[in-house]
């Protein structure tokens, strides 16, 4: 009796040279195949198209081979990255103040309305030294920052230099099963962290895209570069020989972008490996030719879509923040205010992360804006009952090393403001980009566990090894 042999269907033909395909390609089918479609056209294009020598292509091609390839790519990153952040950091300073100087003004105005308006003091408290201080504060030193940084932005984004970012920094996104243009709305969190949760839209995956809006929050916005540019100043630069003070606190301040980074990467694969598993789509991105920049719609984009659109959303969060701010600080409970009994009960808690119990809570009052933690924390040191502005880093510097700052504070504090939550307008885009305020929590709930696990276990090593 002879045996019947089956034959292979189509599909089960198809189906080996796939798994053929995989094997060969290092288990990489999608990679392989998008390889392989381009490779036709390519041979396609060849046979019907009569190309010429094209001296922009050539251009392009050089340009790339520089800006793309493994040694330099990553060092000319650096590089303009260190230069837009020099540029909006030195360029902020004269139009804040300028700001700062104009809105107080007009306070002192407010002032001189509600006393003639026969208003009581606590109105007055509430609306002008708290409400509108707080405003103040958020809207001088994040516009001009913004205003700076999103048009270089823009004008990167234009020049087509932002989608080699993202292909330099695919293989490291891909080695953590996240996305590539993951780098570009971590770029975007530079600026903002609310614009970077939002610019997520470009990534598909929607697990890819929970990752990218959860870990957004890691790298330093505008907001928190003021604090983070004081207290290197302060006590990393102050440390230094004259004149090399400014390159120090450069250097501390790089160092602080990098770690965040690093944890960017880190969270990124965790995430990957634990609640949201899954295999890293592939990144198909045709970078675009280099062009030179259409000005208008730079100034368009970078000031209407984005500084505008987040300086809303900044305000509107700040506004109560200042206001509650003012209450706590005026309502007294024997010889004490409510934040100076809070601070004394955060004071075992923020001692073990290396911080105070002021500390901490300007950063749970600075929950709206981080902008605001600073005049808070120097309200609460002074107990003044109201938001103060400094004339000098060495008024600041003062007032700190008697509140008993030291080398560790300043490294804790810092750490902290690296890592901890989102502001309010963060969380509220990744709610609104995300849909579910379990992932929101998450958003919230995982930088702050990193927040205090990474400062306490510096401040105890520092103090178990007697630096401290």
């Amino acid at each position: 009796m002879s045996a019947t042999v089956k034959p292979i269907s189509p599909l089960a033909e198809v189906c080996a040279e796939a798994e053929s395909i995989r094997l060969g390609s290092g288990g990489k089918l999608g990679d392989a195949i998008v390889a392989d479609i381009y490779a036709n056209a390519e041979s396609i294009v060849r046979k019907v198209v009569c190309q010429t020598s094209d001296a922009k292509s050539n251009w392009d091609a050089k340009l790339d081979d520089v800006l793309t390839s493994r040694l330099f790519g990553y060092p000319i990153m650096l590089a303009l990255l260190g230069l837009v952040f020099w540029i909006t950091i030195e360029g902020a300073n004269v139009p804040s103040g300028m700001i700062a100087d104009a809105l107080f003004a007009f306070q002192d105005q407010l002032s001189e309305w509600f006393a003639l308006a026969g208003a009581p003091e606590w109105l007055h408290g509430v609306l002008v030294l708290g409400l509108y201080r707080g405003l103040a504060w958020v809207v001088s030193v994040m516009l001009p920052p913004m205003a700076i940084f999103f048009p270089l932005f823009t004008l990167l984004e234009d020049f087509g230099y932002l989608p080699r970012v993202a292909f330099n920094l695919d293989h490291l996104f891909k080695a953590c099963k996240a996305c590539g243009k993951q780098a570009l709305t971590m770029c975007m969190g530079f600026g903002c962290n609310a614009a970077g949760v939002v610019s997520c839209r470009i990534i598909d995956s929607p697990r890819e895209r929970l990752i990218a809006i959860i870990t957004n929050n890691f790298v330093p916005c505008n907001g928190r570069f003021p604090t983070l540019i004081a207290v290197a100043t302060i006590f990393m630069g102050g440390a230094a020989a004259t004149g090399y003070d400014a390159l120090v606190a450069s250097g501390v301040i790089t160092s602080l972008v990098l770690i965040g980074i690093a944890v960017t990467f880190a969270v990124s694969w965790a995430l990957s490996h634990t609640i949201l598993k899954g295999e890293p789509s592939a990144l198909v991105l045709e970078l675009p030719p280099y062009r030179k920049p259409q000005i208008g719609a730079v100034i368009y984009r970078s000031i209407i879509d984005r500084t505008l659109f987040v300086l809303r959303r900044a305000v509107i969060m700040a506004a109560p923040a200042g206001a509650i701010t003012w209450i706590l600080g005026n309502i007294y409970i024997g010889d004490m205010s409510v934040i100076g009994h809070t601070a004394a009960w955060l004071q075992p808690l923020g001692y073990a992360v290396g911080l105070d119990g002021f500390i901490l809570l300007a950063f749970i009052l600075g929950l709206p804006a981080n902008e605001i933690v600073v005049p808070i924390l120097l309200m609460s040191y002074l107990s003044s009952g109201f938001m103060l502005e400094f004339d000098s880093l060495e008024e600041l510097r003062a007032i700190l090393v008697n509140n008993g700052w030291t080398w560790l504070t300043a490294v804790c504090t810092m750490l902290f403001c690296l890592l901890h939550w989102p502001c309010t307008t963060s969380l509220l885009s990744a709610y609104k980009e995300s849909g579910s305020l379990k992932w929101t929590f998450a958003a919230f709930a995982i930088p702050t566990v990193i927040a205090f696990a990474v400062c306490f276990v510096v401040a105890q090593a520092a103090r178990s090894l007697g630096f401290a």
